[in-house]
This record gives C-alpha cells, sequence and structure tokens, in this order.
C-alpha cells in the first residue's frame, strides 16, 4: 500500500448517520441492500452496502460509519451516495463499523 498523510488522510470525510431503511438489491451483482441513511444536517443519503449477514430488523436505528464525500456511483439501477465502512473477513463477509455508544448524527471522524 502507498503511504499516506495525515492531511490526505483529513480529505477523506467520514461521518456518522443512523440507518433509516433497508431493502433487499436483488439486482446487485453481489448480495447487497439497499441503505436509506441519515447524516444529521447533511440529510438522508443512500447506499448500496454489502451487508446481507445483518437481518434488516437489526440495521433500522443502527449508527454507522460511512464515506460522505466520494461521488455518487451507479450501481445497478440504484445511485449509492455514500461508502458505508466495515471490516471485511476471511469468509467475504462484512462487520460494520461504529461508534461505542450513541453520537449526534453527521459527527465527523478523524
Amino acid at each position: 500500500m502507498t503511504e499516506i498523510t495525515y492531511s490526505d488522510f483529513e480529505k477523506v470525510e467520514i461521518r456518522v448517520g443512523e440507518v433509516l431503511e433497508v431493502v433487499n438489491f436483488p439486482e446487485a451483482r453481489t448480495p447487497a441492500y439497499k441503505l436509506w441513511i441519515d447524516f444529521g444536517a447533511l440529510g438522508v443519503k443512500k447506499s448500496s452496502a454489502q451487508i446481507t449477514k445483518y437481518q434488516h430488523e437489526e440495521l433500522i436505528g443502527k449508527q454507522v460509519l460511512a464515506v460522505t464525500n466520494f461521488p455518487a456511483r451507479q450501481v445497478a439501477n440504484f445511485m449509492s451516495e455514500v461508502l458505508v465502512l466495515g471490516v471485511v473477513l476471511d469468509d467475504g463477509q462484512v462487520v460494520l463499523i461504529q461508534p461505542d455508544r450513541h453520537v449526534p448524527l453527521g459527527s465527523r471522524i478523524l
């Protein structure tokens, strides 16, 4: 991997959001969900996320971390506006990264 500076890292805007809605995304090439996430003052953003090990009910109300300053990306017939962050395990499953306690929506990670 290429080494970066702290100023490079500061360019990546990672914020806390709360999952409002989850629906299956059968059109995606890899199993995924469509998510609607509330980022407070930034508004509600959409994301395609490969986090299907979670049940819909587990995700509703969960705080997640997401990169909010990537350009929107077309995934099948859906425009994904943010990248939800997670740890990829050896078996390919993704474990969400989240704050260890409730924090204000839209808070920035540094």
